[in-house]
């Protein structure tokens, strides 16, 4: 109930604002998978609702078909148009040419009801099987709309990362400035030394406007991807951090992505709906055998009117249609050879897309190991050069260099978090297993 009053006052264009939304990897997920959220959800889920439809359509074939029906008519006819006509002279008589006008009344209800159609059968199979294709792809659509709000709130965090990195930026350059003008005072630096710390100070603060800015386009791009409004304020309550992932053999990664990848259960769906079709429209060729009937009462009044009824057997036997049924075969069996090739394809390509998300994963392991040990390494030359400043045996050059290379490994940092979760949700989607992650 909490979820959906959040959802309902996100989705509101007057509601009022309430304060930056706390907001979790987790929900934002959870915001954009729901059935009122990303686009593509809302897509999937009218195309389950039309393959649920289709399917009802196909029942219709199999069940009674029943009719009622009344008329009433007053009328004339000419005889002679209906070829009714005397050529034998009666004495004294004089056959009509016109006739009417008169009444009739009819009431009556009809029904038919397939018995042996096994094509009607057959597509009505294949209409069961695209209601669980279209059940996969809505699934395959909240696996990867999960993904896509994964990868726009990892953008959103290291933008809120790269604005924290440029403030720390600025503090440590203000702090190399006073320390400078300290030198100045105490007699033992110079102007260009001042001035120096100043032009790094300046470019810290250009660069901390760039972060600025690129953290509200990344905020955008994730409410966006959420389906919510757009003047909403976020506070994201993840941070850019680094989270240790199991060892996966490759054929074990390809196993599972088998057996949870959704567009890999819709294919092989899609594969069993064009044999299913196929074969319908082969069994077209077979007789068909329908029941009918009807009963009513029929007069020139309600009153004057008699029950009346028909039952019948209908067999139909298909003898020639110019060669339409076997295109419409030949083509159905072409589409069901399409959809094996896809299939084929799609395996291929999920064992393509866990070798090279395993491969980027162990890279952007190994770059964080890296980038931590460089940070270490360049906060402690920063270090020793702001002592060795302070003691007069360096110049600022030996501390802006300094300075410049922390940032650098910050900079380093950030992008291998970034590159590493990068890689996790590219290995979980690979699997079929982001929702699952972000739990």
């Amino acid at each position: 109930m909490r979820f959906g009053w959040m959802l309902l006052l996100m989705m509101t264009p007057h509601a009022p604002a309430a304060g930056p939304l706390q907001l979790s990897l987790k929900r934002a997920v959870e915001i954009a998978t729901a059935p009122e959220g990303n686009t593509r959800m809302q897509l999937s889920g009218e195309a389950l609702k039309q393959a649920q439809l289709r399917s009802a359509e196909a029942r219709a074939a199999l069940l009674p078909d029943v009719e009622a029906a009344f008329s009433e008519q007053n009328q004339t006819r000419n005889l002679a148009a209906l070829g009714i006509k005397v050529t034998v002279p009666i004495p004294g008589f004089q056959f009509p040419a016109f006739a009417g006008p008169f009444s009739t009344m009819d009431a009556r209800v009809t029904g038919s009801q397939s018995v042996f159609d096994f094509s009607s059968i057959r597509r009505y199979q294949a209409s069961k099987v695209g209601i669980a294709t279209a059940k996969s792809d809505l699934s395959g659509s909240e696996e990867q709309v999960a993904a896509q709000v994964a990868r726009a709130y990892l953008t959103a965090v290291k933008a809120d990362a790269d604005v924290e990195t440029a403030q720390s930026n600025i503090t440590l350059s203000e702090a190399v400035l006073k320390q400078a003008e300290n030198q100045k005072a105490a007699g033992t630096g110079t102007g260009i030394e001042i001035t120096r710390a100043r032009v790094q100070l300046a470019n810290d603060r250009q660069r901390l406007l760039v972060a600025q800015n690129q953290r509200r386009s990344a905020q955008l791009q994730l409410l966006r991807a959420m389906g919510a409004r757009l003047d909403t304020d976020l506070d994201l309550t993840d941070k850019l951090a680094y989270t240790p992932v199991d060892t996966v053999a490759v054929e074990q990664a390809k196993a599972q992505a088998l057996k949870e990848r959704p567009d890999y259960a819709a294919q092989s769906e899609r594969e069993s709906n064009a044999r299913l079709s196929a074969s319908a429209t082969k069994l077209e060729r077979l007789p068909t055998v329908a029941a009918f009937g009807d009963y009513g009462s029929s007069g020139t009044a309600i009153n004057n009117s008699l029950p009346t009824r028909t039952i019948g057997i209908q067999v139909r036997v298909p003898l020639f249609d110019g060669g339409r049924r076997d295109a419409r075969r030949e083509e159905s069996l072409s589409q069901y050879r399409a959809e094996k090739v896809r299939t084929n394809d799609l395996k291929e390509q999920i064992e393509l897309d866990v070798r090279l998300a395993l491969d980027a994963l162990r890279s952007a392991d190994d770059q964080v190991k890296v980038a931590r040990e460089g940070l270490d390494l360049a906060q402690s030359e920063l270090t020793q050069a702001r002592r060795r400043y302070d003691a007069g045996v360096a110049i600022t050059v030996e501390v802006t260099d300094a300075q410049t290379r922390l940032e650098r490994a910050r900079d380093n940092q950030t992008a291998a978090l970034y590159n590493y979760n990068l890689a996790r949700i590219d290995l979980a989607q690979a699997m079929g297993a982001v929702r699952k992650m972000v739990q």
